[in-house]
C-alpha cells in the first residue's frame, strides 16, 4: 500500500537549504496572517511586496524546472483564488478581496512542499509520515461528519478521499504529503485569526464545510499537480522557441554575409 513512498534510507542527504525554506515559510505564514487579521489594505499591499521579495530570493537557489513549477503554481492558484473566493464565495477574505501577498504566498507554500519532499528527514521517514498524515486527516474528517461539531464538514470528508487519491495514485506523492503540513498550518492560522473564513455551505451542492474543511490540502495538491505536470511542457515550449529564434538570427547573419560578399 505504501510502495510509492521511499524505504527507510540509512544515509539520507540533509540539505540545510531545504529545512531553511520550510522553517522560513512556516514562520512567514504565521506572522503575515496574524498581522493581516487586523491590518489595512495598505498593510496587505506592503506584505505582498515583501512576500514577492522573499519568493524571488528563495528561487535564486533553485534550478529552472523548480522555478517554472513555482511560476505555474502562482498563476494557477491566483486564478483559482479569484474563482473560488471572489466569484463562487466558497471562502471570503476579511476585506473581501484577494490580498496581494496571496500569489507569492502560494509560490512559497509550493516551494516549501518541494523542499520538504526532497529533504533527508522526509525521505528517511516517508512511510511513518504518510501513516501519520492519513490517520490524522482521517480522524479530522470523521469528526467533521460525526454530528459532534456545531457545523458539519461533508466537503472535508470528500476532499480527504481526493487527498488519498493524490497520495496513492498521483505522480509526486512526497510533494502532496509535504503539502499537508504547510497547508494545514496556514489554513488553521488564517481561519483562527479571522484573515478569511469558509462558507458554512459550499456554493454548488450546498454541502456543509468546516472552517477550514478537514481535507483542504487536496485543493493545494491540485495546484501542485498542475505545476509538476505543466513545467516540462512549458520548458520544452520555451526551449523550442529559443531554438527557432537562434536559427532565425543565424539565418539573418548568414544572409547579411552573403549580401555583403555579392557587393
Amino acid at each position: 500500500m505504501f510502495h510509492k513512498f521511499p524505504e527507510v534510507s540509512c544515509n539520507p542527504v540533509h540539505r540545510k537549504r531545504d529545512y531553511f525554506i520550510a522553517a522560513f515559510t512556516f514562520f512567514c505564514v504565521a506572522v503575515s496572517l496574524v498581522i493581516d487579521a487586523h491590518g489595512t489594505l495598505l498593510l496587505q499591499n506592503v506584505l505582498g511586496i515583501i512576500a514577492w521579495i522573499f519568493l524571488i530570493a528563495l528561487l535564486r537557489g533553485e534550478n529552472r524546472e523548480i522555478r517554472m513549477q513555482v511560476v505555474i503554481a502562482v498563476a494557477f492558484a491566483t486564478a483559482g483564488e479569484h474563482f473560488a473566493s471572489i466569484y463562487m464565495g466558497g471562502y471570503t477574505y476579511r476585506l473581501e478581496n484577494v490580498p496581494l501577498y496571496v500569489p507569492p504566498g502560494h509560490g512559497m507554500v509550493y516551494l516549501t512542499a518541494v523542499a520538504l519532499a526532497r529533504s533527508g528527514f522526509f525521505l528517511e521517514h516517508a512511510r511513518k509520515i504518510a501513516i501519520f498524515v492519513i490517520t490524522a486527516c482521517g480522524l479530522w474528517s470523521a469528526w467533521g461528519i460525526s454530528g459532534l461539531p456545531e457545523h458539519g464538514d461533508q466537503v472535508g470528508a470528500l476532499l480527504y478521499v481526493v487527498f488519498l487519491i493524490y497520495l496513492f495514485k498521483g505522480r509526486s506523492p512526497m510533494v502532496y504529503l509535504a503539502a499537508f503540513f504547510i497547508t494545514t498550518w496556514l489554513e488553521l492560522i488564517g481561519t483562527a485569526a479571522g484573515t478569511w473564513h469558509w462558507a458554512t455551505l459550499e456554493p454548488i451542492f450546498e454541502l456543509t464545510q468546516g472552517n477550514p474543511p478537514s481535507g483542504v490540502s487536496a485543493w493545494y495538491c491540485l495546484v501542485d499537480a498542475v505545476a509538476l505536470g505543466g513545467a516540462p511542457l512549458f520548458l520544452n515550449f520555451f526551449d523550442r522557441m529559443g531554438e527557432i529564434l537562434r536559427q532565425f538570427r543565424l539565418g539573418k547573419i548568414n544572409l547579411k554575409m552573403i549580401l555583403s560578399k555579392n557587393r
